[in-house]
């Protein structure tokens, strides 16, 4: 099969945990966009979605699946959203897509977030790809040069503007053995809207799709 088939495939896999009635967390990215394909299917079975870019919300409402604005509502009953790097504890980097901010601010709401990948995204241990930092534009000198000291290798992500206005950098040169410290001292740095590590709030369950078939994976397995 090829990437893009299994993008599918985990895409309307994810539709059995959309429980009728709900209100869905919508992600960013291409295997996002096979997810939204499937979700218009059972459009009028939810009372909407909440979504984490202006693409996704042009593709929800093109479809006429209704988009709310997040501070309209107080909890979300699932997110779900895929990832540029997933590990077995469901640590993840996400952020290839930009939309890394509003994509913690949905998951952090979310009851259930589930992360829907191919396999080419599971990794034992995170840093291959690039570490995306959304920065305040005056900030992103100071911003570098503390990723530096960080082990990082910053590199502005160029002819790219956030939906909220703000540039990335994304660090290479990482291998990340433990998500939650960097996570927490990359979010210290005067400047940086938000990091591109999940890993305080990481996934709760991890749709994978292989060349034998779909893989479930449960966060609460790992924990035990």
């Amino acid at each position: 099969m090829t990437q893009d088939e299994l993008k599918k495939d985990v895409g309307w896999a994810a539709l059995k945990y959309i429980k009728p009635g709900s209100i869905v967390g919508i992600g960013t990215g291409s295997t996002i966009s096979y997810f939204i394909d499937a979700l218009a299917t059972i459009k009028n079975r939810i009372k909407g979605t909440v979504s984490s870019s202006n693409r996704s919300s042009e593709k929800l409402k093109s479809l006429n699946i209704s988009v709310i604005y997040c501070n309209e509502i107080d909890s979300l009953d699932i997110y779900v959203d895929s990832a540029d790097e997933i590990d077995k504890y469901m640590n993840m980097i996400k952020g290839g897509g930009g939309a890394l901010t509003q994509e913690k601010i949905i998951s952090c709401i979310a009851e259930t977030f589930i992360c829907i990948v191919d396999q080419s995204k599971f990794v034992k241990v995170l840093g291959k790809f690039p570490l995306p930092v959304e920065v305040i534009p005056m900030a992103s000198n100071y911003v570098a040069r503390e990723l530096i000291k960080l082990g990082g290798i910053p590199k502005h992500r160029k002819n790219l503007i956030t939906d909220n206005g703000n540039i990335i950098l994304d660090v290479h040169n990482l291998s990340i053995t433990n998500p939650v410290e960097l996570e927490n001292s990359i979010n210290k740095i005067a400047g940086v809207v938000t990091v591109g590590l999940f890993a305080n709030r990481s996934a709760d369950i991890a749709i994978i799709g292989t060349q034998k078939g779909i893989k479930i994976k449960h966060k609460s397995y790992f924990l035990k």
